[in-house]
């Protein structure tokens, strides 16, 4: 059942950072109780879908989980959940910290009935800077991070997002390995704590770890920037008849890539000689590259330089991927039959485990579909749930068939 196997998630996020983080840790074993609001997590209204609430963006991001709808705003609700957490091992939220302190759930009050909690925050901003208390959504920082900036370096000069909510799910990433140490610290010590993953640092980290470049160094050598990243030719190549993903990187592929293509020519510039040379020149050699795959169809390409042993891959559009015969061959997306949604394609979790192997426990649930079970589990009676029902603090979803 995975390396978490035993781990209790009370999972307080939305959206996507958050709900990518918990799924994961579920995907790894952890036991993942979703707490919803009344309305559900937005992000079962995204995308086409067969009933309604049960969107792909949050099918994907949200599968062995348990959802209980609770409305935290009643004092009821609140209870619930504190009742929740008492046991739990994490508690993962995404609102400001300061939604917390008004929800009456910040570190002081969970950590008094929970000292070994891991209360992990995802959020905009560290909370020691001066924008603390700012909102902040995928992109607002792909364009404080410098992300929209690189965009229109690479193209047209027009700053654009990257077309995937890759901030949340950098972050999710981030918070997952925050969250594991974390929990690797408590075991040793028996304490919990508090552990705030931001997204602006962490993705300003993330950019700059590519592109700090010359203002590494003080006073600064240049304005910063990854030259071969930033060129407007770096691009997937045109070949006869598609298009072709290529790096050719080192001096030993550069010098297999000449002798598969004939160019003796290029072998001889001094603009391709070396790493530092071909940088100086990094949109000449993308140029002349360019110039070079429209000779071959993509297929023909792929032939010659798997055998020159030259990094490439075809440029798959989004049926493309699915379509990939490794994907295929390694069993990364299965048809399965969700309880209410039928047929789905599902993606297994990447990474594997030798001695704890990971499954898939639970398909994405409807809204509220484990409320009744998640409240007996933590001692409430029929009469009692019932109750919280006609209350309005927590809700069942219909039974699907109907």
């Amino acid at each position: 059942m995975g390396p978490l196997k035993g781990v209790k998630v009370v999972d307080m996020t939305t959206v996507l950072m958050g709900p990518y983080a918990t799924q994961m840790l579920g995907d790894y074993g952890a036991g993942v109780i979703k707490v919803e609001p009344p309305e559900g997590d937005v992000t079962r209204q995204i995308g086409p879908m067969r009933g309604a609430g049960m969107g792909p963006m949050f099918l994907n991001a949200n599968r062995n989980k348990r959802s209980i709808c609770l409305d935290l705003k009643k004092d009821e609700g609140r209870a619930v959940l504190l009742k929740l957490l008492t046991d739990a091992d994490v508690l993962v939220y995404n609102v400001r910290p300061q939604a917390m302190q008004r929800l009456k759930l910040g570190y002081d009050v969970v950590s008094a009935i929970n000292p070994r909690i891991v209360y992990a925050g995802v959020f905009g901003f560290g909370q020691n800077g001066i924008y603390a208390a700012k909102p902040a959504y995928d992109d607002l920082i792909q364009g404080g991070s410098g992300l929209s900036y690189l965009m229109a370096r690479g193209g047209d000069d027009t700053p654009r997002y990257v077309p995937n909510a890759i901030v949340d799910r950098v972050v999710g990433l981030a918070a997952v390995g925050a969250i594991l140490a974390s929990i690797v610290h408590r075991d040793r010590t028996g304490q919990g704590q508090r552990v705030d993953i931001p997204m602006f640092e962490t993705m300003a980290g993330f950019v700059l770890g590519d592109h700090l470049g010359g203002l590494t160094f003080e006073p600064p050598l240049d304005r910063g920037g990854y030259a071969r990243q930033m060129s407007r030719e770096r691009r997937p190549y045109r070949t006869k008849d598609s298009h072709i993903s290529v790096i050719v990187y080192n001096d030993k592929q550069w010098q297999s890539f000449f002798r598969a293509t004939g160019r003796a020519d290029l072998a001889a510039d001094p603009r391709f000689a070396s790493i530092p040379s071909r940088l100086a020149n990094v949109d000449f050699v993308y140029t002349e590259l360019g110039r070079i795959f429209l000779t071959r169809t993509t297929d023909e390409w792929i032939k010659l330089l798997e055998e020159a042993d030259v990094p490439s891959m075809p440029m798959h559009d989004l049926q493309g991927v699915v379509d990939d015969p490794h994907l295929a061959s390694a069993n990364f997306f299965s048809i399965v039959d969700h309880p209410s949604e039928g047929k789905i394609r599902n993606m297994r979790p990447a990474a594997t485990w030798s001695e704890t192997p990971v499954e898939i426990s639970h398909l994405a649930p409807r809204h509220g579909e484990h409320s009744a079970e998640i409240l007996r589990e933590a001692g409430y009676r029929d009469d009692e749930i019932a109750q919280l029902i006609k209350d309005g603090v927590t809700r069942t979803p219909p039974d699907p068939g109907i």
